[in-house]
Order: structure tokens, then C-alpha cells, then sequence
């Protein structure tokens, strides 16, 4: 008799171990579909875009309270009657010397009415991607519009932002 026939080997076959590794690999492939990273991280961003419109929008109608419904000095464009030709501005600066220069709302509502500008996640307003700008005193771009509209006399501010995960997506708050 054979010294080896009578030893039993306890081991896995190459086979075995493959079909392992295939069925592991499937399993994989159907979770990594089911979770969806990229739809997960758009939810978020687009759910941080409407947190921060609505902080935006609460420091521009606080400050409006505090000067008695007057918002002349934050210089909002009047809203067209065509949305697609809309004058709004995106909350950034420009030079406030040269004519048509945009507002420094930043200037305005920080930090009396808001401790820091909130910054779209996927822009770089200048502290870093999506870090609010507490210094408006440094170049600065938020990535949101701004701009107002005249409703039967009522004075309507809306704060918009598009998507860049899907730029036909239109974020947007009117009060």
C-alpha cells in the first residue's frame, strides 16, 4: 500500500476556490448597484444645496426685517418676465467700484444674520471645495444666484442653484 493513499488531505480544490471567488464577485457587483454611490452622493449634495439656500435666504429676509423691508443696498436685479433671460447674480465679488459690478452680500449678511456664506459642495469658493466663507474680505464664489422679483407689489427673493451632477436640474427657493 501506498504511504500517501492512506493520508487524507483536508484542502480546497482550485476549482472550488474560484467559484467562490466568482460567486463573491457577483454578490459585489449587485450590492455596488443596489447602494449606488454616485446617486447617493448627488442626494447629498443636492440636500446640502437646499439647506443652504434656505440659510441664504434666511440672512437676505433677516436683513430685510432689520432695515424695515428695504433691500436696496444688497442691489438683487429685478427678475424678467422670460426665465431663461433672467438677470440673477451669483453670489460673488467683483470690484464694487466698476459699474455693474455685482453686490458683496457677503459684506452685508456676515456675521450679523449668517456666521458663514454657505458654498455649493462642488465649488471652490476660495477657502477650499464647499467650505462657507466666513471672510468676505478675500475673493469669494458661492455657486448660487440670487434675484427678485415684484408680485403684486410683494417683494419676492429667490435664491437658485444648478446641479452640476445634472445640470438640467434646477435647485431653486422663492419667498
Amino acid at each position: 500500500m501506498n504511504k500517501f493513499s492512506a493520508r487524507k488531505y483536508n484542502a480546497f480544490t482550485l476549482i472550488e476556490l474560484l467559484v467562490v471567488i466568482g460567486i463573491l464577485a457577483i454578490l459585489l457587483t449587485i450590492v455596488l448597484i443596489a447602494i449606488n454611490p454616485a446617486r447617493q452622493f448627488a442626494q447629498s449634495n443636492n440636500t446640502r444645496r437646499r439647506s443652504d439656500i434656505n440659510t441664504i435666504l434666511n440672512a437676505i429676509h433677516q436683513y430685510s426685517v432689520d432695515q424695515r423691508g428695504n433691500i436696496v443696498a444688497l442691489n438683487i436685479p429685478q427678475e424678467d418676465a422670460d426665465p431663461l433671460t433672467n438677470d440673477a447674480i451669483e453670489i460673488m465679488t467683483e470690484d464694487a467700484g466698476t459699474p455693474g459690478a455685482e453686490p458683496d452680500i457677503c459684506a452685508l449678511l456676515v456675521p450679523t444674520y449668517v456666521s458663514a456664506l454657505p458654498v455649493d459642495p462642488q465649488v471652490d469658493g476660495g477657502a477650499g471645495m464647499g467650505v462657507p466663507i466666513s471672510d468676505c474680505t478675500v475673493a469669494y464664489s458661492t455657486g448660487y444666484e440670487v434675484v427678485r422679483s415684484n408680485i403684486a407689489n410683494n417683494i419676492r427673493i429667490t435664491v437658485r442653484v444648478m446641479t452640476p451632477e445634472a445640470p438640467e436640474t434646477l435647485i431653486e427657493i422663492t419667498r
